[in-house]
């Protein structure tokens, strides 16, 4: 097997293959599908499991199957602040986390399928949710340390594509296996795909792993930070005053400082100043600090809110108003899902020509549709196309904003990282703070995943399908503002420097 290690002086197998952009995204992207394709895929199969396997009262099913949702998301929630900032301290490889993770995935997968008892498949779902904090802050950081920040947005737009289908397909397939083969059919779907995964994530190389063996430099965002010393005096001898240069005193990715670092290095650390608060933190609570990341945070709750709001109001509506059965309201998920698969080209535009405008038209134009929902009201042809046009127009709407908002939570750090540097201080250390970055998009996307279908049913029991239309729109018209300030730093170049991190 020495041929498919990554040590010893001999290159692995297919070094060149395994350590390349596309091998990485498509790994991380498979990750990200199967850990939410392993979430839904049980959706439609855990009610008969609690009722026929655990003998539980049908008057208490909906209870049960609410406690193991939310289980998941408490798991997810709790985890992902602990995963990320281990991931970024205890070790400098993402790969061995990443495996580990899926391992759990897999414990979890197995303890759901052989369960019987509530108690067992409690601990699943909590096992299942701590997999998914290490793939989503693990991943999204393989891939932060992989791709360049100018193209990282087209490479989110690919884990995009993985999370859309994972999330939207799975309970359909669930079903239709469920209702075909059994119970136990449907978690050999799931070993099938977790097999295929533990086997691309055992062929992986990271970038600066393959290093070793080539003469190219392995590409990172962050920098080696044993060097932060050398490389805080390299930023500061390339720092330039805002009185000495003022056209760059508006640019909030330009490292500007007073001088005084790169003037007298001995001096300032001889009488270092007091650090504030903030810089005192844990990367995963200071980055919290940052307008401009918790735009981007919003952003993320808002968008999963939207994702999986359907999921508890779009079947039951559909029901009462075409007669449809699950399996054809199964389908109409399909208009949500296809636009998707054109969120490489909208991280592609968004590289090219900043996040900003692209979030902030993509949760605009998302309002309209969700509004229009209120004239699905009548079981006529006319209104079931009209359906199909509003949802396509929603995924496509939402699939706009996915690759940006992923690249600004790396293109936060980096500039953070960036500054402190000039300023003479230490950065986030070795292993950066991606991890920990992408554990609070974690802690977002979780977040979102539980108001989403708690405030869609709510309203829709409450008020009926047409308020939770609008107040849906309204709440994403709503999320275009912050969006459209601070994605990329503070629209209004006149504020300080710190004010656009």
């Amino acid at each position: 097997m020495t041929w498919l290690t990554q040590h010893g002086n001999k290159p692995p197998w297919l070094l060149k293959y395994r350590s390349s952009e596309g091998f990485i995204v498509a790994t991380v992207s498979l990750a990200v599908f199967t850990d939410m394709f392993l979430y839904g895929v049980i959706v439609p199969v855990i009610p008969f499991a609690i009722e026929r396997r655990s003998h539980v009262n049908e008057s208490r099913v909906q209870y049960w199957v609410s406690v193991l949702i939310a289980v998941y998301a408490a798991a997810l929630l709790f985890f992902s602040p602990i995963c990320g900032f281990l991931a970024d301290r205890l070790t400098t490889s993402r790969r061995t986390p990443l495996l580990l993770g899926l391992f759990a995935l897999l414990g979890a997968t197995v303890l759901l399928n052989v369960g019987s008892s509530i108690g067992i498949l409690v601990v699943g779902r909590m096992l299942q949710g701590t997999s998914a904090a290490v793939v989503w802050s693990v991943g999204l950081a393989l891939l932060a340390d992989t791709i360049p920040q100018e193209r990282l947005a087209q490479g989110m737009g690919y884990v995009g594509i993985g999370m859309s289908v994972g999330i939207l397909i799975a309970p359909l397939l669930g079903g239709v296996v469920y209702d075909r083969a059994g119970y136990n059919a449907v978690y050999g779907m799931s070993y099938a795909l977790i097999g295929v995964d533990i086997v691309l994530r055992l062929l992986l190389v990271e970038k600066k792993v393959a290093a070793r063996w080539s003469n190219e430099p392995a590409v990172e965002q962050a920098e080696d930070h044993d060097t932060a010393g050398e490389s805080s005096k390299k930023s500061g001898e390339a720092a330039v005053s805002p009185i000495m240069n003022p056209t760059s005193a508006g640019d909030p990715e330009k490292a500007i400082t007073d001088g005084s670092a790169e003037e007298q290095p001995q001096e300032a650390a001889t009488h270092p100043t007091k650090k504030r608060l903030r810089d005192r933190l844990p990367p995963v609570l200071s980055l919290l600090y940052s307008r401009r990341l918790l735009a981007a945070l919003f952003g993320c709750i808002i968008q999963a809110a939207l994702m999986t709001s359907f999921d508890a109001v779009l079947t039951i509506h559909v029901a009462n108003t075409f007669n449809w059965t699950s399996t054809a309201a199964a389908l109409l998920f399909l208009p949500l899902v296809i636009p998707s698969f054109v969120a490489p080209l909208f991280g592609w535009l968004s590289d090219r020509f900043g996040g900003r405008y692209l979030v902030a038209i993509g949760f605009l134009f998302t309002c309209p549709p969700l509004v229009c929902l209120r004239f699905v009201n009548e079981n006529t042809l006319r209104v079931k196309v009209l359906l199909c046009a509003l949802l396509a127009l929603i995924g496509l709407f939402l699939t706009m904003t996915y690759p940006a908002l992923m690249a600004e939570i790396s293109a936060v750090v980096e500039a953070k990282e960036k500054k402190m540097l000039a300023r003479g201080e230490a950065a986030y250390g070795k292993g950066g703070a991606y991890a920990q970055a992408y554990a609070l998009f974690n802690v977002a996307f979780a977040a979102g995943c539980m108001i989403g279908p708690l405030l869609a049913g709510f309203i829709v029991q409450k008020r009926g399908w047409p308020t939770m239309g609008w107040v849906l729109g309204l709440l994403t018209g709503i999320t275009a503002v912050p969006s459209f300030l601070w994605m990329g730093g503070f629209i209004f170049e006149g504020k300080k420097i710190e004010d656009n991190l």
